[in-house]
């Protein structure tokens, strides 16, 4: 049995971009774990289990798709589960800037860690999680940007969110 490559990320939702990048390396690689990160750094809409079950969702039709969660570094992930090879989703330029960057600290740190980019599909290349995020948080949607089970999730997230905020009370300073 072949080793999964890892697709890690916050997938704070999945995007169809994050589904087209999984799809294309499960085809390339035979399969792909899904490492959903929960960074401190970060404040997400959707909790892990959230993230990792609306992945599950989307992903159920691609044959050799795992899903996991980590807490740590992605160095600490891959060497505790025996894994070396990372894909990486790149959109254009600035991602493969970035990237690049993120592949080197992640070489320092142990030499024998392989990042694969994928590109973007073109009609993809501009979708990220933050603008579903932003314009679903105004009642707007961006067609194709998110399948309808995410669609679906985000906007009961954002009324559940906004509806506790309005039940709060004002704030004091």
């Amino acid at each position: 049995m072949t080793k999964p490559v890892v697709y890690a990320g916050s997938f704070d939702p999945i995007t169809n971009g994050h589904a087209d990048i999984i799809r294309r390396a499960a085809r390339v690689f035979g399969a792909v774990r899904v490492v959903v990160f929960n960074s401190p750094c970060k404040r997400p809409l959707f909790t892990v289990q959230e993230r990792m079950d609306l992945i599950r969702q989307n992903t159920a039709d691609i044959p050799g798709v795992s899903v996991d969660s980590f807490g740590g570094l992605l160095v600490d992930y891959l060497e505790q589960n025996g894994l070396n090879v990372v894909v990486r989703g790149v959109r254009g330029p600035a991602d493969a800037e970035a990237e690049a960057a993120y592949a080197h600290a992640n070489r320092l740190l142990n030499p024998d860690i392989e990042i694969v980019w994928l590109p973007a599909d073109p009609s993809l290349c501009f979708v990220s999680s933050s603008a579903v995020r932003e314009s679903f948080s105004y009642g707007r949607e961006l067609p194709g940007y998110v399948s309808e089970q995410t669609a679906r999730a985000l906007r009961a997230k954002i009324a559940a969110v906004s509806s506790s905020r309005h039940t709060k009370g004002p704030e004091t300073k």
